[in-house]
This record gives C-alpha cells, structure tokens and sequence, in this order.
C-alpha cells in the first residue's frame, strides 16, 4: 500500500512540474506568435516621459517567463505575465502581476493591419476600467496606436 502510494505522490509531482513547464512554454509561445515581443511607444523617437509616453517592452526570459517592463523617463518597474490567450477576434487578452501595485490587472491587445498596437481595455482585478471599448474612461479619448520600437 505504501508503495501504490509513493508511486501516485511521484506521478502527481512529475504532472505537477510538467504542467508548469508547459503553461510557460505556451505563454511564451502565445505572446510570440501573436508579436507582442519587443518594445512599443506611441512615438519611438521620444525618450520616455511620463506625460510624453512611456516605452512599453515584452521579452521572454531565459527561464521562460514573460515579462513586461515599463519605462516613463523617470520611473521604471518590471512584471510577470501571469497569462496571456487569444480569443476570436484576434485580441490578446494579458494578465499582469504588478508588485508595485500589489495588484494583477489585465488588458486587451489588438494588432492593427499596419502593425500598431492598441489597448482596447485595461481593467484590475476588481472589475474596475481604465480602458474600455478602446477609450480611456476618465477622458472617453480612444487610445494611441503604438509602433514597435526597433
């Protein structure tokens, strides 16, 4: 009996182990596909600024994870993606863990036919919008497209 049991403990752990290595290897290969990787502002030209635009940058890391790095000139901060699927209409749905926030927000992604990048919602874990049906809620202005910045 103790046998049968180790070996069930064994099996559950490999499983385990196994689905973390593949819920990575697909996050990483989801956010690759769909070419989110790389980074993005609304005019690369501009060095970041907080209110000129930050530089938004995707990259898979050796260990496999997907991180997400935020640049506003004056702050920078760095955070896991926890998750990332694509539904239907091609919109890339992220989650992101943000340690500086103590919070997980997530948001939709829409690769445009030229290749820009637009946020269509940005919402917390608690269901509250700051983007939403591609506008900013507190202003109602749709948001920027972002160009890859090479």
């Amino acid at each position: 009996m103790t046998g049968c049991l180790s070996r069930w403990t064994a099996a559950a752990l490999l499983w385990v182990a196994f689905a973390s290595t593949a819920r990575a290897e697909t996050l990483a290969a989801t956010v690759e596909q769909w070419g989110l990787l790389g980074a993005w502002a609304v005019d690369c030209t501009v060095r970041p600024d907080r209110d000129k635009g930050a530089r938004l940058t995707y990259e898979i890391r050796k260990d496999g994870r997907v991180m997400y790095r935020r640049n506003f000139g004056d702050a920078k901060d760095e955070s896991e993606v926890v998750s990332a699927t694509v539904n239907a209409e091609g919109l890339l749905n992220v989650m992101v863990f943000f340690p500086s926030l103590h919070q997980t927000r997530e948001f939709g992604l829409l690769l445009q036919k030229d290749g820009s990048l637009r946020a269509i919602y940005n919402r917390s874990e608690r269901g509250e919008y700051t983007i939403r049906d591609g506008k900013f809620v507190a202003t109602s202005a749709p948001t920027p497209a972002q160009q890859r910045c090479e």
